[in-house]
């Protein structure tokens, strides 16, 4: 039975040190057009060179392919948390497209950030 997307934190073990990040609907915003998607996403912040670092994956789907043509691609993700500019790589043998970003990602995040000073 397929798994029914949900709107809530997806939390990982092994991912200490990371926001939970976001699973469910988003909108994936490419320049030759836009497209209701299932998404799991998650970030952190990476202290070394001061940006939120978020990546994720896009659901296989046969209209995402046709969308971003099986190649690398500038993207807009927004979910009901956010919205955000990334990139769309190449697509998995499993048809699905990881997505990445730096700075404020397309989910809510509780990532603590060190004050500037």
């Amino acid at each position: 039975m397929p798994e029914t997307p949900t709107e809530h934190p997806v939390t990982d073990p092994g991912t200490e040190g990371h926001d939970e990040g976001y699973q469910g609907p988003a909108t994936l915003l490419a320049a030759d057009g836009e497209l209701a998607v299932t998404v799991r996403l998650r970030g952190h912040f990476q202290p070394i060179d001061g940006h939120y670092r978020w990546y994720g994956r896009i659901a296989a789907d046969p209209e995402v392919t046709e969308l971003l043509g099986g190649r690398r691609a500038a993207v807009t993700l927004s979910t009901p948390q956010g919205r955000a500019a990334g990139e769309a790589a190449d697509p998995d043998m499993w048809g699905r497209y990881r997505v990445t970003g730096t700075g404020m990602p397309p989910f809510r995040t509780d990532s603590t950030r060190p004050a500037a000073g």
